[in-house]
């Protein structure tokens, strides 16, 4: 599956056009709305990887994108939450734990105990969510309904089978691939111009490694348990 992932964005006669749309608006993100459309033509690939396409979608429908981007916006907003209120209730607590105690070597142990069980919790989860956010993304591009990110029952079909964690490791691993060729090209002038136009590649081909697994899960197709669907060991 890796190496079928790595080649997916390159099919196509729109590939080059794909690649470069998906670059540039990734170097405008700082503009925040580009993002949107970036995030919608995610969606879009895992809803034509899903149905079996064979090839990458255009850009195209550029309302339609948006608005599919802007949905995994607040999906992916939502999920951000818990960690982040672990991390903001830490510095409260670390604050208030100092205001009361002083500076004293208690308050300091006190202090150091607080962020450190924070620091882990917020690790925890923020694997967690790292996790289970593309299926969520999944469920949300199977139904065309937000509320399926975060059904419970959704989500367990995916985030609780050997395949979809497969389809996970791979597209992990293109991130990280990824990050090793964004540091390699940041050595050089031009890493920073590049850099969008290969965070974009991977992020199409860890939609197809994601699309893929999901696609060959007969659980969920069938709606009901099968050995692949138990938990993986």
């Amino acid at each position: 599956m890796f190496q079928e992932a790595l080649q997916y964005p390159r099919d196509g006669d729109s590939a080059v056009k794909t690649i470069a749309i998906g670059g540039v608006l990734l170097f405008l993100s700082f503009l925040v709305v580009p993002v949107f459309f970036v995030l919608g033509y995610i969606a879009r690939t895992l809803r034509s990887v899903l149905d079996g396409d064979a090839e990458p979608p255009v850009f195209d429908d550029w309302g339609d994108l948006g608005m599919d981007g802007l949905k995994v916006f607040v999906i992916g907003f939502a999920y951000s939450l818990v960690p982040t209120a672990i991390a903001l209730a830490a510095v409260v607590a670390s604050g208030a734990t100092l205001g009361l105690g002083g500076s004293g070597s208690g308050s300091g142990l006190a202090v150091g105990l607080i962020v450190l069980v924070a620091g882990l919790a917020v690790t925890v989860l923020s694997l967690a969510v790292a996790y289970v956010l593309p299926a969520a993304i999944v469920a949300y591009v199977r139904s065309d309904n937000i509320a399926a990110a975060f059904a419970p029952s959704e989500l367990r079909r995916f985030a609780f089978s050997r395949t979809y964690a497969t389809g996970w490791l791979v597209a992990f691993g293109i991130s990280l691939l990824a990050g090793v060729v964004i540091g390699l090209l940041n050595a050089v002038v031009i890493g920073a111009v590049l850099a969008p136009f290969v965070t974009f590649y991977a992020n199409v081909a860890g939609a197809y490694a994601v699309g893929t697994a999901v696609r060959e899960m007969p659980a969920v197709d069938a709606g009901g348990e099968t050995p692949d669907a138990r938990p993986a060991a």
